[in-house]
């Protein structure tokens, strides 16, 4: 078996779906394609139904309407393993079992590859090795996950799931529990993934890493998708006063000239006497 990622297929999509934990409608009438083979990254504000569209693309929410196509097929037609095979899910604030150690949460990753008549392979440790190696962690393997700090953890559970070898990845608000050097790591490795031809999405707060890093970006609010496209379509003012409620300017980050975003002062700062 390759230890490359396969192809990213068809990708990823959401038809007419609502979404709902028991009450009234979080996400409603949402269709959403995700581009094949792009860094996609999902803003908006807090309770949008960003991370509750996520669920749903990952099969963890069953829509309440409407259907998530996996490669053109209903993702609730198919077996968990299978999907496990073809998309891989962090999730937010995971909680890792009792007295496992970093290898042995990474080697969780592997389980979709394995059948009756396909046990642990040398493949499966060149996985492992390579997403400790990834994300830095190749020294703290055989460390206790409950030993390490939130950034390690947080980097640990990444390995697990770069170490499942999917063509899609989905990323629910990566970059929670690390540091400002850690989340440029953590995002610049997404760009190395989409660069390889994998399919990633990921849900992110910050705007302009959002913005510097995305190839596609899709701004959600009150459940639903109100722009998407190229960041440099995509983010201006006006969309932010709208959907954040902040005034700003947007001008081109120096050093990639993705669009930034400055905030207005909502005080003057007081003159110097």
């Amino acid at each position: 078996m390759s230890t490359e990622a396969p192809p990213p297929g068809t990708g990823l999509a959401a038809r007419d779906v609502t979404l709902s934990y028991g009450g009234d409608p979080v996400v409603r009438d949402l269709s959403l394609d995700i581009p094949p083979g792009e860094l996609t990254m999902i803003i908006g504000p807090n309770g949008c139904g960003k991370s509750t569209l996520v669920k749903a693309f990952a099969r963890v929410l069953k829509p309440a309407g409407g259907q998530i196509l996996l490669d053109g097929t209903d993702i609730h037609a198919l077996r968990g393993r299978q999907v496990a095979r073809q998309l891989a899910l962090l999730p937010q604030s995971p909680i890792a079992p009792e007295g496992i150690t970093v290898r042995g949460l990474v080697r969780r990753g592997r389980y979709p590859h394995h059948t009756l008549l396909r046990q642990w392979s040398p493949d499966d440790d060149t996985a492992i090795a390579l997403a400790l190696e990834r994300t830095g962690l190749a020294g703290l393997a055989d460390a206790q996950a409950a030993q390490l700090s939130g950034g390690q953890r947080q980097r640990a559970w990444i390995a697990m799931v770069l170490a499942q070898q999917t063509g899609l990845l989905l990323l629910d608000e990566p970059t929670t529990f690390l540091d400002i050097a850690h989340q440029y790591e953590l995002l610049e490795l997404c760009g190395e993934l989409h660069r390889e031809g994998r399919t990633v999405v990921a849900v992110l707060h910050d705007l302009n890493q959002a913005a510097r890093f995305a190839t596609h970006l899709v701004v959600m609010n009150a459940g639903r998708v109100v722009a998407q496209g190229p960041p440099s379509e995509v983010m201006t003012p006006q969309l932010v006063r709208e959907v954040f409620g902040l005034a700003c300017d947007i001008v081109p980050d120096p050093r990639t000239l993705t669009p930034m975003v400055v905030p207005h002062a909502r005080h003057p700062a007081p003159t110097a006497r």
